[in-house]
């Protein structure tokens, strides 16, 4: 349980950091850098990225679109078949992020067990 928190917050963390830089995908070398570190077992490899970013993503939407009373947010909403929900928009951008960094989680835990078999 230990490992799953301190995973949580460093994959937070960095892709915090790592927003401030690089684009969208940098969430994914942040799942992708905390899965190589900490030895997550089971469901947890693909969970604890996609809470953590779906979590990153969906707060800085809403602190992003907050900033402008949600009028960029509900027209896309608008474009996309959301009905103008900016609340929904928001929803749908964290777990585009969470998927992204779930996968990616995966992909490091295959690299620290293919690497770890030679």
């Amino acid at each position: 349980m230990t490992k799953n928190i301190i995973n949580f917050i460093a994959t937070v963390l960095i892709a915090l950091i790592l927003s401030q830089f690089l684009p969208w995908w940098s969430v994914m070398l942040a799942a992708f850098a905390t899965s190589l570190f900490f030895n997550l077992k089971g469901v947890s490899v693909f969970v604890v990225p996609f809470l953590a970013i779906t979590l990153f993503w969906m707060i800085y939407a809403f602190w992003l679109s907050n900033a402008n009373d949600f009028i960029l947010a509900n027209k896309i909403a608008v474009l996309l078949p959301l009905n103008g929900s900016a609340i929904l928009l928001i929803l749908v951008t964290g777990l585009i992020g969470g998927l992204a960094a779930g996968i990616s989680g995966i992909f490091g835990k295959q690299c620290v067990t293919l690497l770890s078999k030679h």
